[in-house]
């Protein structure tokens, strides 16, 4: 096992109940990795300086490991909410160490309740990530919300998205990018973000995925990621319990326009012809709902182009990261695969670096328009698979690149994608160069050792028509830079597949800072991927209860 026991992750002695107790945080306390379980809590009573009767319970919030010395010692660093006897004694001694503070409360408190009577409920427009917070948290306030979804249920939409992946058949509107779950369900699964996030919304994302049948460990590893095939029955869960708090979720229900009038939403049409009014609602569209962002932009809903990032997927043997990461502990049960994050400054003064890496996953085709190849990186939760992969991108910006229209970064993505389409052979097969030959410049014929993980197939050929010549030089600089980091990343027969393209999505539709609803539409709350405030489960899904809290907390006002 990979993971602390659950008698580890919490503990709770005798003689506490009833008791309400201050817990005490301890940050860094660290421990060999092979320690026994009972070490941790002799840990907790050396560094206290306290008996081991007064150490009442303690809980684990975070644990990661110190892989500096990967050749010597690796070390677990756990961060822990410690309840005592005597708490307040132990903080005086402790005053000025600033690893021994007070526990924040991390609980989650709803902002309000909805009335009794509804005069009317809020509508969720996508169920990826943002929009499954948003909505149940409405739920469990109250407002009952209806959840709008282009795309199909889960199960109905994995079996859609292998049929791409199997047998080069895609449907547009269930796919890797459309349906329950969003873009997030077909990924690593990783549930870590660097967003600030004081109110600790994230720890409810969390909570509520383990509620919903995620692992536990989720709540304390330091990379958590849950994986395809258990967020799967988590997502259906979640959906089935905002179902019964009272809200609805409409799959197959595309919008195709919104009723604007007087610089307030009213309401949405769908593309079966019929209308929904309502004048609060929530955009949790996901980064690749191109045909919405021209349908807000048509009718006057303020965006604006924005930076993102575009380039390949690079494959190695897993087995290669891990040697290079964890020295002598790779393959460590306890530790897992290894990732690895990686930043370069180009001469021509591109930023190039890894994005979204997926140790032991596989590479996917990411596609939701005919005639169009993206990849992907996903991994399954036992991170098992023979390759690693992660985006090599090169950062670009509107003002120097695409410049235009809020969607001229579309327009720029559709160009890519058609290209990486016919350079794959035009059946949805994708653009491939072997990482020695795309450095020296010359087509790759044959593949090495490392074979692509890629379904529906890939093509051997030439890179360096897919991207702009800016991007291709850059990362050609970059990979042996990167070789020089982890002995390897730059080795001959590594894999690179064409393209990536949707790092994030290419426009913001600008919101209000306090309020959270668009700058020039009322009731219209833009939130998540498809918005430009998110990138990622995490941030997303926290993003869906900031947003819902504003619209909850704007209907209740508007009510009185």
């Amino acid at each position: 096992m990979r993971y602390l026991s659950d008698a580890l992750l919490s503990v709770t002695f005798a003689g506490v109940t009833g008791q309400e107790i201050t817990m005490l945080r301890i940050n860094e306390l660290s421990l060999p990795l092979d320690h026994p379980p009972q070490a941790l809590r002799q840990a907790i009573v050396l560094r206290l300086g306290v008996d081991d009767a007064d150490l009442l319970s303690y809980t684990v919030f975070k644990r990661s490991y110190d892989a500096r010395k990967k050749n010597t010692e690796i070390r677990f660093v756990y961060i822990l909410d410690v309840a005592l006897r005597d708490e307040q004694f132990v903080l005086s001694r402790f005053e000025r160490d600033q690893h021994i503070r007070v526990s924040p409360d991390m609980d989650y408190y709803p902002v309000g309740s909805a009335p009794d009577v509804l005069p009317e409920r809020p509508l969720v427009i996508g169920f990826g990530p943002c929009g499954l917070f948003a909505a149940l948290t409405l739920a469990q306030m109250g407002f009952r919300p209806i959840v709008l979804e282009r795309g199909r249920e889960v199960r109905a939409r994995t079996k859609d998205t292998w049929a791409l992946w199997r047998n080069n058949e895609l449907t547009a509107e269930s796919n890797v990018q459309f349906g329950e779950g969003g873009a997030g369900l077909f990924s690593d699964g990783k549930l870590y973000s660097q967003i600030k996030d004081p109110k600790f919304y994230g720890r409810k994302v969390m909570q509520e995925f383990v509620k919903a049948g995620a692992p536990d460990e989720i709540l304390y590893i330091n990379k958590p990621h849950i994986g395809t095939f258990r967020l799967t029955g988590v997502v259906a869960a979640m959906r089935e319990e905002i179902i019964r708090l009272g809200g609805e979720v409409r799959f197959e229900s595309r919008v195709t326009d919104f009723i604007r009038n007087n610089k307030r939403v009213e309401g949405v049409r769908l593309a079966d012809g019929s209308e929904i009014q309502c004048r609060y609602v929530i955009l949790a569209l996901g980064h690749s709902a191109r045909d919405t962002f021209r349908s807000l932009h048509k009718c006057g809903v303020f965006m604006e182009a924005k930076p993102f990032a575009i380039g390949f997927r690079i494959e190695h043997p897993q087995s290669l990261i891990d040697k290079a990461r964890l020295g002598k502990y790779a393959g460590h049960a306890l530790l897992g695969a290894a990732d690895y994050k990686l930043t370069y400054q180009a001469k021509n003064g591109r930023a190039v670096y890894s994005f979204c890496m997926c140790p032991g996953g596989t590479v996917v085709a990411a596609t939701s328009e005919a005639g169009r190849v993206v990849t992907n990186g996903m991994s399954q939760y036992s991170r098992n698979e023979r390759n690693a992969n992660a985006g090599i991108v090169v950062g670009i910006n509107p003002e120097q690149d695409f410049p235009g229209d809020a969607l001229a970064g579309v327009v720029l993505q559709e160009a890519l994608e058609s290209r990486a389409f016919e350079l794959g052979g035009g059946d949805y097969c994708a653009p491939a160069q072997l990482v020695g030959d795309f450095i020296a410049g010359r087509p790759s014929k044959k593949w090495g050792k490392v074979l692509p993980s890629y379904k529906p197939g890939v093509r051997l050929g030439d890179l360096s028509s897919s991207l702009p010549a800016y991007a291709i030089d850059a990362i050609r600089e970059a990979l042996p830079v990167f070789g020089k980091q982890i002995h390897g990343f730059d080795r001959f027969d590594a894999i690179l597949t064409g393209v990536e393209t949707r790092t994030s999505s290419p426009l913001r539709i600008t919101r209000d800072n306090v309020s959270l609803q668009s700058v020039n539409t009322r009731g219209l709350y833009p939130a998540g991927e498809g918005a430009g405030y998110a990138g990622g489960i995490l941030s997303a899904g926290v993003d869906g209860i900031k947003v819902a809290e504003a619209l909850a907390l704007a209907m209740l006002r508007d009510q009185e």
